[in-house]
């Protein structure tokens, strides 16, 4: 064999080993993506049930308030990592009647660091309100956190649940989280002016989508633990507005 054709075998080799480790990796990364935490039945009844006012915009469902009672607030919510955003509907619900208009972004592989910018596609698509709050839970809530470096000057404030801020960005910003999370380093909310610790809530109860793994036992319901983050939102979003 020739060195040009010994050259050619080892480039013809190296390509195939580099195609299979991709292919490979894309694999596990699929199979990764499908083990993710799903909303419960109790979304889809209060979907059915309470007859929410949704509309759905590609990847944005919004969920409306009340015509009469319809503050001109938008919120944009981010979901937690590797949950169906759908499971946020609940806390979203009990925002919406307090008169906020709520954005839902549905996350590519349910992982908002894949779409950190999510929030300027809601932003060119209504134009029309001029309040605007940014929020997120868990990796959703980091994220959110993330888009504030450059972006800060787009919204009235951040909420953060069951996460913290990872950046210094100078804009309004709660934390909100429960006593018996597990997950949530709090070590990283030191020196915030506004966080919330709900006393007996943990990571999961924020949303609809059951227990998560390594996460501490609440001592409160899930509806409990919701209408305390809500209240405790809208009182943020009253200070600011």
């Amino acid at each position: 064999m020739t060195k040009k054709n010994k050259h050619n075998s080892k480039l013809i080799w190296l390509l195939l080993t580099v195609t299979i480790i991709l292919l490979i990796t894309v694999g596990v990364f699929y199979v990764y993506t499908l083990d993710y935490y799903r909303a419960e039945a109790d979304v889809h009844r209060l979907i059915a049930e309470e007859g929410l006012t949704v509309d759905v915009n590609q990847n944005i469902t919004v969920v409306h308030p009340d015509q009469t009672n319809d503050r001109g607030i938008g919120l944009i919510f981010y979901p937690g990592g590797k949950v169906e955003a759908i499971a946020y509907l609940p806390l979203l619900y009990q925002l919406s009647r307090k008169g906020i208009t709520c954005f839902l972004i549905e996350m590519p592989f349910n992982l908002a660091v894949f779409n950190i910018n999510a929030a300027n596609s809601v932003f060119e698509e209504y134009p029309e309100f001029k309040t605007w709050f940014l929020a997120g839970h868990s990796l959703g809530g980091a994220m959110a956190s993330s888009y504030m470096n450059k972006n800060y000057s787009k919204v009235d404030g951040l909420i953060l649940m069951g996460a913290y801020p990872i950046n210094d960005a100078p804009v309004p910003t709660l934390a909100i989280y429960g006593s018996e999370d597990v997950n949530l380093d709090l070590t990283k909310l030191e020196g915030m002016e506004q966080k919330i610790e709900i006393s007996g809530g943990n990571h999961a109860y924020f949303g609809n989508y059951g227990e998560q793994k390594g996460d501490g036992t609440a001592t409160i319901t899930r509806e409990e633990q919701q209408t305390i983050a809500v209240l405790e939102i809208v009182k943020f979003i009253n200070n600011r507005k």
